[in-house]
């Protein structure tokens, strides 16, 4: 298992008020939050106060990640890919820009999400729930999830981590929130609006151990 950081300049690109998250007179934080966690229009593509307002593929934003994660696990033609938690499917798709040929997977919870996907990557998308993945064991040369896994409470975080490990052949890649000190775990407080495990990296380090996850991950902060 390795440190590997593909996430952070995608992270810190996004500026954030997170005063006026928790104090808007709107939306406040526990409207935000029970709006965003129905994973529907309002999470995707309603107001910014709520969450994302208005996830729109932009081309070549995630190319970077993709041509970063080709480069360190050697993906070529033919290798089997899935993401966990792919959303709108956008790096799912500069993933077969930055290796043709390769194969794509994607599972996600959201209808919605799904069904304003990348037309070229509807084909190959799912709905359902990480815990339960619907493939075979060692079925994908790479299995990653990017900002998903802390959605979860611990009972289903357990059952998430093990079966990204058994439908992996050996690579794979967790993103995660953490926090490392009382400022990042306040501006983690006061942003999110999905998070359920809110752990430190040696807590997170704790879950993969316990889980027997041999692959890589990094976390995001919210500095």
């Amino acid at each position: 298992m390795a440190y590997l950081d593909f996430m952070s300049a995608v992270h810190k690109s996004t500026s954030r008020d997170y005063l006026a998250r928790v104090n808007d007179p709107e939306y406040p934080k526990a409207k935000a939050a029970a709006l965003a966690k129905q994973w529907g229009y309002d999470y995707w593509d309603g107001d910014r106060r709520i969450n994302y307002g208005g996830y729109k593929y932009l081309p070549g934003r995630w190319l970077p990640v993709a041509d970063a994660m080709r480069d360190h696990y050697g993906l070529k033609a033919g290798d089997k890919v899935l993401d966990v938690g792919c959303g709108k499917a956008f790096l799912l798709y500069e993933f077969t820009q930055s290796v043709p040929g390769l194969e794509v997977a994607g599972l996600d919870i959201s209808a919605y999400a799904l069904e304003h996907a990348k037309d070229e990557m509807k084909p190959f998308l799912t709905e359902g729930n990480c815990t339960e993945l619907p493939y075979e064991d060692d079925s994908f040369d790479l299995v990653y999830s990017l900002n998903t896994l802390h959605n979860l409470h611990c009972h289903d975080l357990d059952k998430a981590i093990r079966e990204i490990e058994r439908v992996s052949k050996g690579h794979s890649y967790i993103c995660v929130e953490s926090y490392r000190n009382e400022e990042e775990k306040t501006n983690l407080l006061y942003w999110q609006v999905t998070c359920e495990a809110f752990n430190t990296p040696k807590e997170w380090q704790w879950w993969f151990d316990h889980c027997g996850y041999t692959g890589d991950h990094s976390f995001i902060y919210f500095e």
